[in-house]
């Protein structure tokens, strides 16, 4: 698979310790370049790797580590890849191939084949109710809408305007994509059990959070 058109983006809040593991697995893949925004994480002066561009943000949160990432991507595509060990590399080749169809390819736990080795019952039933309010007040056709594992055009989503620096990226993300009617599909995806850390994810915080930022995305759509 050429990879010559795809970024990877990787926010890794304090994952350093398990983000060297993740960037030796993707060392067998020949992407353009990867993006890793460490936040507050050190790394070490013997960096090896000749693809990767380190950024370090203006601001905190994982969506402002998103869009500072991928402010600086410059090939058609990008792919948005969790520093934790959570996401397989090997997905990411059915993914991209369906860029040739879809703007936007999603990656879904909820779809036949996919599955989460990582999941909490809180976790789970907290996307499902979002990924509901997506489909009926939205009409998002994606199962795991909490799930930021994607494959993007890269110009496409620029044109969305995101603004979100917490973990509403990951609704205003595709309800904006909805509105601009681009195309886009849920890919089957295996999320796997962390390599070390904890959930940065506030299940109670973030999810009241997330629940506003829909409404709020709701409202501003009816009245335009």
């Amino acid at each position: 698979m050429d990879y010559s058109k795809l970024t990877l983006v990787i926010p890794a809040k304090e994952e350093v310790d398990c983000l060297y593991k993740v960037l030796e697995e993707l060392r067998n893949f020949n992407f353009h370049k990867i993006i890793v925004i460490p936040s507050n994480a050190s790394l070490p002066k013997n960096w090896t790797f000749q693809n990767i561009k380190i950024l370090n943000q203006s601001k905190i949160g994982y969506g402002n580590a998103l869009l500072e990432g991928i402010k600086n991507v410059k090939t058609e595509f990008f792919c948005i890849f969790n520093a934790d060990g959570s996401f397989n590399p090997n997905e990411i080749e059915n993914m991209f191939a369906q860029t040739n169809s879809y703007d936007f390819v999603f990656g879904s736990r909820y779809l036949k084949n996919g599955k989460s080795d990582d999941d909490t019952f809180v976790t789970k039933i907290g996307n499902y109710i979002f990924s509901k309010i997506g489909k009926i007040f939205f009409k998002l056709k994606l199962s795991d809408i909490l799930y930021t594992y994607v494959i993007a055009n890269t110009s496409k989503f620029k044109e969305l305007g995101v603004k979100s620096n917490d973990f509403c990226f990951c609704v205003e993300f595709p309800i904006k994509m909805q509105k601009n009617n681009f195309s886009y599909i849920d890919s089957p995806s295996h999320e796997r059990i962390r390599i070390s850390g904890k959930k940065n994810v506030n299940e109670i915080v973030d999810g009241f959070k997330i629940l506003f930022q829909m409404i709020k995305l709701f409202f501003l759509n009816n009245n335009k």
